[in-house]
C-alpha cells in the first residue's frame, strides 16, 4: 500500500456517514474528481474523466463533516491518499482512499459560514443515514437509473 499527502478538490458524491466506534467517530464519503481540460479544436472546457475516492475522516473532524457537509458540496480535502490493489473474482480491483486531516469547503464555487466548535465539544450529530452501497457495477454493465450514474464503489478494474 502506497500512501502520500495529497490535496484533493471535488464533490461530495455520497452523503457522509458517521459511526461512533470505540476509538472516537468516523465518518465517510465519496469524492468525484473530474479533471478539466481546454479542447482546442472546439475551443471550450471539457470534462475529463472523473475518479472518486473514499475520504476518511476521524474524532472531531469526522463529527463536523457530519455536520457541515451534505451530498453535490464542492470540497477541499487535505490528507494521506492510501492506494490498495486486491484480487476479487479474479479480477484485479484498485481502491483510493484519503485519511483526511483537514476538509473544507471550495470557496471559490460559493460561499461558507464558519462556527467555531467549543474545546472538548463536538457540532451536532445529524440524524443517522442508511449505510450506502459501495460497490461498483460489473465492468461492461451499463449503467440506466439516475441513482446508477453515481457510482458510490470504491473498486475500479
Amino acid at each position: 500500500m502506497n500512501e502520500t499527502m495529497v490535496c484533493v478538490v471535488g464533490n461530495v458524491a455520497t452523503q457522509p456517514v458517521c459511526r461512533e466506534l470505540s476509538t472516537g467517530s468516523s465518518a465517510r464519503f465519496r469524492l468525484a474528481v473530474t479533471s478539466r481540460y481546454w479542447d482546442r479544436e472546439k475551443s471550450e472546457w471539457t470534462d475529463g474523466h472523473t475518479n472518486f475516492f473514499t475520504v476518511w475522516a476521524r474524532r472531531t473532524l469526522a463529527a463536523n463533516v457530519a455536520s457541515s457537509v451534505s451530498l453535490g458540496d464542492p470540497v477541499v480535502v487535505q490528507g494521506r491518499l492510501k492506494v490498495r490493489t486486491e484480487q476479487r473474482d479474479g479480477q484485479s480491483w484498485v481502491s483510493a482512499d484519503v485519511d483526511a486531516v483537514a476538509i473544507g469547503h471550495d470557496l471559490s464555487r460559493g460561499t461558507s459560514a464558519f462556527r467555531r466548535t467549543p474545546r472538548g465539544e463536538t457540532a451536532t450529530q445529524a440524524p443517522p443515514q442508511p449505510e450506502p452501497n459501495w460497490e461498483t457495477p460489473a465492468p461492461g454493465r451499463r449503467l440506466d437509473t439516475e441513482a446508477e450514474l453515481h457510482p458510490e464503489a470504491v473498486g475500479v478494474t
